[in-house]
């Protein structure tokens, strides 16, 4: 569900936020969070790499289990969490030995609901199996690229991917994009789709929420002077002119394809998104 509000301010009028009543417990497990430090966009040297990064309400990193590789020991689902460093929700596993991990929420999973990893699991939602063992047409996700790597691919809020076929020793895996990805048998994937999918309806809805995400205002280049940027400079609204729409270093966007020529997994792709 997606929440509204009351328009006490104008720009509250247009804000919507997530619903969190599918959550079960308001703070993390102390065991499975490390501080995150926060770069503002620098790398080493303390250059800026990201633009328009910085500030931000402070985080905790969670400790996610990508991989799943606690075969065949059923684990209870705990409770449904927050995190805040991803759009998609937490569940909370306690193994039978008392371990206890996080992994992405599947939809449709509840508490006290049991969850299990291995060749041999069921074909239920929440459980991580080998793309061998899933059949054909059955929506998964966080899904591995190499195996015993840990789930790479459709980890996002609502997102799911579908195996449309196997051939040899690869599945062919429709993604979210719609591109077609040759994926190995061995690697594992989580059945159904991730949780709160209603994600992606939700309004910011004003500059303030953008801080508080971490995010900075960006100026359009169209605002700047010549020296700035590519399409600054102009008397009154001039529009972007020559060259057509570029970045401030001079790199086309706007359908420019970025992707490296000839990269080692185009091999990999059958169908290329849409």
């Amino acid at each position: 569900m997606v929440k509204t509000y009351k328009p006490y301010t104008k720009s509250r009028r247009w804000m919507t936020g997530a619903d969190f009543s599918v959550l079960t417990k308001k703070k993390p497990e102390k065991s499975l969070v490390i501080s995150k430090k926060k770069t503002s966009g620098r790398n080493v040297q303390g250059h800026i790499t990201i633009r328009h990064r910085g500030g931000g309400r402070k985080r905790m990193i969670r400790i996610v289990d990508f991989k799943r590789d606690k075969l065949t020991i059923p684990a209870k689902v705990m409770a449904i969490e927050y995190d805040p460093n991803r759009s998609a929700f937490l569940a909370l596993l306690e193994y039978q030995d008392g371990e206890r991990r996080y992994i992405l929420a599947p939809a449709d999973v509840r508490v006290g609901d049991t969850i299990v990893s291995g060749p041999d699991a069921d074909i239920k939602t929440g459980n991580a199996l080998p793309l061998r063992n899933i059949p054909i047409g059955t929506f998964i996700h966080n899904i591995e690229l190499l195996k015993g790597r840990g789930g790479k691919i459709v980890r996002s809020a609502g997102t799911s991917a579908q195996i449309m076929a196997k051939e040899a020793n690869c599945a062919h895996v429709k993604l979210p994009s719609g591109e077609i990805r040759l994926i190995n048998l061995d690697c594992y994937a989580t059945i159904g789709q991730v949780g709160n999918i209603e994600h992606e309806t939700i309004s910011i809805g004003k500059a303030g929420r953008k801080r508080w995400l971490g995010i900075r205002p960006s100026v359009r280049g169209l605002a700047m002077n010549p020296h700035d940027h590519p399409h600054g400079g102009g008397e009154g609204k001039s529009g972007q002119g020559n060259p057509h729409p570029v970045s401030p270093w001079g790199k086309p966007t706007k359908g420019f394809k970025t992707r490296k020529l000839g990269k080692y997994s185009d091999k990999f792709i059958i169908k290329r998104r849409s």
